[in-house]
């Protein structure tokens, strides 16, 4: 492969800036501790004293999704059975800082892209019912997004740039799969509430069980599919995959099949865009081969 950078911050944050905020905004929150505990494709993310976190968009396209996360977290939350972090404060533009920002819940635990299940089946059950719980039909004003959720086809493109990074064999067989999964029938039912970026560096592991799932910017309404990848993401072994797709119990041969197609496709963009993310790029690697390895693909999956 031949990957790209993740992309740049659009301008400088760090915990002075988030000082600033607070003092601007939430005076009573100043005087904790500041210290930065990640900074992703999307989000500065720092530790603010013992029990919160403060989210800060790096770019403009992210700064759409936290306020996404304000509006409709607290809703969602309330009926899903793991953990997730609901503002409990809210920020606007100030200091000097153009964006909206957020105060969230520090959820104990490691991400799942550096400290992996203990227990893989305990994982595929508490994660199916995660899923289960959260797709359900969403109202029509839930956020729309160009890039999750969608028709399978819409990732052709991406999809097309990428795969000749692959070689040989390897290339073949991803090819495959992806006209299987592109040919599969499309999601006909309502649009159903997705996290739409659900992937072990969004899954929190506490004393080696799925603690929490962070990092809703993404939600959105669509095919379920989108989320389902996360088997594949996840989950190594094939009998996992399946105790997952038990225990989620609605992903028919198509709906499986297509999910099958998006754990390609952000494996391929894992695996092209994180030259200086070698946590992620191995994110990519596990899901290609996780994909690869169940075998030979199908013609057109049905219902």
């Amino acid at each position: 492969m031949d990957p790209r950078a993740m992309p740049a911050a659009e301008l400088p944050l760090s915990p002075a800036l988030v000082r600033r905020l607070l003092a601007e905004q939430h005076p009573d929150l100043a005087d904790l501790p500041v210290e930065v505990l990640a900074n992703g494709w999307d989000n500065l993310v720092c530790r603010l004293g013992d029990d919160l976190l403060v989210r800060l968009p790096r770019r403009a396209a992210s700064a759409a999704l936290v306020a996404h996360e304000q509006r409709w977290l607290p809703e969602l939350a309330a009926r899903l059975p793991l953990p997730v972090p609901a503002p409990v404060r809210t920020g606007r533009p100030g200091a000097g800082y153009p964006w909206a920002w957020s105060v969230v819940p520090y959820l104990r635990g490691e991400i799942a892209a550096r400290t992996p299940p203990a227990d893989p089946y305990a994982a595929a059950l508490a994660l199916g019912g995660f899923l289960r719980a959260l797709h359900v039909p969403a109202p029509p004003d839930a956020p729309a997004n160009p890039v999750r959720g969608i028709p399978l086809a819409g990732r052709a493109a991406g999809v097309g740039r990428q795969l000749p990074h692959l070689e040989g064999a390897e290339r073949a067989a991803a090819g495959r799969l992806w006209e299987a999964a592109v040919a599969a029938p499309a999601w006909d039912g309502p649009p159903l509430w997705l996290h739409g970026d659900l992937h072990p560096a969004n899954v929190l592991i506490d004393a080696g069980a799925v603690a929490a799932v962070i990092d809703f910017g993404d939600v959105t309404g669509g095919d379920p599919a989108t989320d389902l990848a996360v088997a594949w993401m996840l989950l190594p072994a094939r009998a996992a995959r399946e105790e997952f797709r038990r225990a989620y119990g609605r992903a028919d041969g198509a709906t499986w099949l297509r999910a099958r197609g998006w754990a390609l496709a952000l494996a391929l963009v894992f695996l092209t865009h994180s030259a200086d993310n070698p946590l992620m790029a191995a994110v990519g690697r596990r899901t290609l081969d996780a994909v690869l390895a169940d075998g030979p693909e199908p013609g057109p999956a049905s219902r």
